[in-house]
């Protein structure tokens, strides 16, 4: 593990790449669940991503499990994986995008306290915190003018949001907990991806209707290729080899710039949707919240 506190800039740039791809999967998933149901389709997009880690690892020769008690931790993470996107995908039905998109966007404070508690050397300093307020200050200056009204239904899904982005912080910190040390990145992305398809499938029967396949149209089919291959399947491998050698909280950190490449791609490639005038300025705020973020500080907070 790479035990300085900042990221160098080819970590950096890969972060960013990966948080334009991230972007585009808000796209892609906004055109595939038009015909194919969320759940039933992060279920699927496991399954088959699994099967694409499992395939490459056989090719380079690498065991699929290192041993009982790693393949033990890997069912936790499956678990935590599975169980965040059921939050998320289920508090979307009763809460808005956008409170959505706010909410969610807790995660990164949440690794940056709970890798301050049990990781070792990655520690809270008071650039770090300035970091991380700037950032979501970016994100709620996004999103906030659509924030809605507040009601019983709209605060359970709100609290579902919540949820699912402690689900998202708990899977990474426990990955960077558990596993770093006695599994490769494939190995770990192979458990989350694989023992997380039981959980996802089950709840989407229970919660779901489902497709007919004979009916999918070309960019749905599309769209899901992209969230199966680009993003489950490229995006994470090197996400774990991200979190194999750097800090967890300023990784998280970086996930900030998703929603905007987000809004931005929507924007560019779907009918309909308008670009926010409140971009720049989130995009600055991020910017300058990832600098901070970046900045190693001697003097913990």
């Amino acid at each position: 593990m790479n035990n300085n506190n900042r990221l160098p800039v080819k970590a950096v740039l890969l972060m960013v790449l990966l948080c334009v791809l991230w972007g585009g999967n808000m796209v892609a998933i906004k055109v595939s669940i038009r015909e194919i149901p969320p759940l039933f389709a992060a279920g699927l997009r496991s399954l088959i991503a699994g099967c694409l880690v499992a395939i490459l690892m056989v090719v380079r020769g690498m065991p699929l499990f290192t041993s009982k008690k790693a393949a033990l931790h890997g069912l936790v993470v499956g678990i935590l994986f599975g169980s965040e996107f059921a939050c998320i995908y289920l508090g979307m039905k009763f809460t808005l995008a956008t409170r959505t998109s706010i909410l969610l966007y807790t995660h990164p404070f949440i690794v940056a306290i709970g890798a301050h508690l049990i990781l070792t050397g990655d520690r809270l300093h008071i650039n770090k915190v300035t970091g991380l307020l700037l950032a979501f200050c970016g994100i709620v200056v996004l999103f906030l003018k659509d924030w809605g009204a507040a009601g019983l239904e709209t605060l359970t899904g709100d609290l579902l949001i919540l949820l699912g982005a402690a689900g998202w912080a708990l899977t990474t910190l426990y990955i960077k907990r558990y596993l770093t040390s006695s599994s490769t990145p494939l190995q770990v992305l192979l458990y989350q991806l694989v023992f997380s398809v039981p959980l996802l499938i089950i709840i989407s029967l229970l919660t779901e209707k489902m497709p007919s396949v004979s009916s999918l149209s070309a960019p749905v089919l599309w769209s899901f290729t992209y969230q199966c291959v680009i993003i489950a399947f490229l995006s994470y491998v090197a996400w774990f080899e991200l979190i194999h050698r750097y800090k967890v909280s300023i990784l998280a950190a970086f996930t900030f710039f998703t929603p905007l490449f987000g809004v931005f791609l929507s924007w560019l490639l779907l009918p309909g949707e308008a670009l926010r005038p409140s971009l720049l300025l989130s995009l600055v705020l991020v910017c300058a919240g990832m600098i901070m973020v970046n900045r190693p500080s001697q003097k913990p907070a």
